[in-house]
């Protein structure tokens, strides 16, 4: 694909970053794929991935692609699996890594912030929080410790610790935005503002918001709010013995966040989830030539004691309101016959470094990758993940949607995870797992989700984080009023990026150059 790149153009982004940062050769490229896409399938190559070490750099790339219509696509780590990772919807695209730009710039012990480029990983923050004595700070971080800060906020990625909770921890952008300009929002359009990362708006309309999930600029510098190590730290797990206790489940969870009792994100998945950590169970899982029954599936629950779905969820703070808490959990989920209430430990704020299991580290704000070991290489997933109402109700009738649709069109069982997101909503991120050298699973992989989102879809259910082969098909959902939304944001689109350069086609943002309707 390099040769849709003109020479004369690679060298101008040679001149502005230095040429040991362009890289054009199809090896180097291929680093920028998701690892779950077929061997084979080329469909969303780029021509060449830019390396730049700096907002100014960054300028510079972005002046010169908006001067010969070169589109761009920008990822911060890269490591969006299972979403398309760092593969450009357009092909051809030149891939934009700001891996380079990895500096923790700033942490604030008093006010308990940090301020990071897009290439800083979770491991990296907490690693800076540890070097620099900042041993009564810690930060909400995801399953997996190499992803960037920056990224996984601009995808509305999931963290667990209270901060986790819809968009808490993110506080003022600095944007490049397509000509090559510098924007600060919230409270950083303000020269010499005191409180940039300390106060989510600013004088009139916030536009934060605008930068996640969108295609209006580059993210190259912002503010993460941090949390106090508390006194003491439980982390908990909670077994639905029984598919059909789901809905009790859902109901005792929400009144237990409405409460306060839980803060952070707690999470619950099904059987095929939690049992494919046993080598045995994901064994017998990959030999079967279709769906596993209800009574298998019950089976694996009650040989492996993780249950029909399983909760993983902690509490924090003072040891003696972390004590009551668990009771209260406790008490609470007594109610599910049959059920069991895991509490091992209460670990104090000394004993950080004790916690081994990569569930209990990941809600102690300690980032890792062991849960990359629990999957072999070979497998790979598609998610989606459609918001639900937390509501029993609602949420059995998407998890029936979507598990007959799994063992209809692909012959297999669903994954499923509920992300407990706010007290009101949860996401349900689901999918299917396949041999990414099985062609043809994998194309019925892609297909099996693309009806869900259809199906889900019609019934009122959206997705909150799309795929990259199928993000035109999730923002097509988004109908009312005529597309209206998507009318809107076209418009913003086509004033702000009027080259269409940035990352086009991103959650079905097209500039009005590639539209084809």
């Amino acid at each position: 694909m390099s040769h849709v790149l003109p020479d004369a153009v690679v060298a101008e982004f040679a001149a502005a970053i230095g040429a040991e940062h362009v890289v054009t050769s199809r090896e180097g490229r291929d680093e920028y794929r998701d690892p779950y896409w077929h061997p084979e399938d080329r469909s969303y190559d780029s021509s060449a991935v830019l390396y730049p070490s700096s907002t100014e750099q960054v300028q510079a790339v972005v002046r010169i692609a908006n001067a010969h219509g070169v589109p761009l696509w920008t990822s911060s780590q890269g490591r969006n699996n299972g979403y398309g990772g760092p593969s450009p919807r357009v092909r051809g695209s030149v891939l934009v890594s700001l891996r380079r730009m990895n500096r923790v710039l700033h942490i604030d012990d008093r006010l308990a912030y940090a301020v990071v480029e897009p290439g800083v990983t979770w491991i990296d923050l907490h690693q800076a929080l540890l070097d620099g004595g900042h041993d009564d700070l810690m930060v909400s971080v995801p399953d997996l410790g190499w992803g960037s800060v920056i990224g996984n906020t601009l995808d509305s990625g999931v963290t667990y610790l209270p901060l986790g909770m819809d968009y808490q921890a993110p506080t003022g952008m600095e944007v490049v935005l397509a000509d090559g300009s510098l924007l600060r929002t919230g409270m950083g359009a303000l020269p010499g503002s005191k409180a940039w990362h300390l106060y989510k708006r600013g004088l009139g309309p916030v536009l934060d918001p605008l930068f996640v999930q969108s295609n209006f600029g580059i993210v190259t510098r912002m503010g993460y709010w941090l949390m106090r190590k508390p006194e003491a730290y439980a982390p908990l797990y909670l077994t639905v013995p029984r598919d059909e206790q789901l809905e009790q489940a859902v109901e005792i969870t929400r009144e237990l966040r409405l409460a306060g009792v839980i803060r952070g994100v707690p999470v619950m998945q099904n059987t095929i989830t939690l049992a494919s950590h046993f080598p045995d169970v994901l064994g017998q899982m990959q030999a079967a030539d279709a769906a596993l029954s209800e009574a298998e599936l019950q089976e694996i629950a009650d040989r492996t004691g993780v249950g029909r779905w399983g909760q993983r969820t902690a509490v924090w703070g003072d040891r003696a309101v972390v004590e009551h808490h668990v009771a209260r959990i406790k008490e609470a989920w007594s109610a599910i016959e049959g059920s069991r209430v895991d509490h091992h430990r209460t670990y104090g704020r000394d004993d950080w470094h004790e916690i081994t299991h990569f569930v209990d580290k990941v809600q102690a704000g300690i980032p890792s990758l062991d849960m990359l070991e629990a999957i072999p290489d070979h497998i790979g997933h598609i998610g989606f993940s459609p918001v639900v109402p937390l509501t029993g109700e609602h949420v059995r009738e998407v998890v029936d949607l979507l598990r007959g649709i799994s063992e209809r069109e692909a012959g297999v069982n669903f994954v499923a995870g509920l992300c407990t997101i706010s007290e009101r909503s949860t996401v349900l991120v689901s999918g299917l797992n396949f041999d990414v050298h099985d062609e043809a699973a994998a194309k019925r992989a892609f297909a099996t989700v693309k009806r869900m989102v259809r199906e889900a879809g019609r019934l009122g259910y959206g997705e909150y984080r799309a795929h990259l082969d199928f993000m035109d098909e999730a923002a097509e959902e988004y109908s009312f009023g005529d597309h209206a939304y998507r009318r809107f944001v076209e418009r913003v689109k086509d004033a702000v990026d009027p080259n269409g350069i940035l990352s086009p086609g991103r959650h079905g943002i097209w500039p009005s150059s590639r539209r084809s309707r």
